[in-house]
């Protein structure tokens, strides 16, 4: 069976909150060195969009594992 920490649990979920809130500053830093190392005649694909899901879903797990870790390390 498998172990799961409440504490790292909580941890994971307050983890998943930041990530939520650090989102949209990450993408508009990431999407305006982007816009600034475009070239001009070059049209924004589905990159972007492409772009902002793989963002997303990175920021989820980094944050919600870092979170479980330290609510484990924390609360046991």
């Amino acid at each position: 069976m498998i172990d799961i920490s409440l504490a790292g649990l909580i941890g994971a979920i307050v983890g998943t909150i930041i990530a939520a809130a650090a989102y949209g500053t990450l993408i508009d830093a990431i999407e305006h060195w982007l816009k600034a190392h475009r070239d001009p005649q070059e049209r924004p694909g589905d990159e972007i969009a492409l772009l902002r899901r793989g963002v997303l879903a990175f920021d989820i797990l980094a944050f919600a594992g870092l979170g479980y870790w330290i609510g484990y390390e924390i609360g046991g």
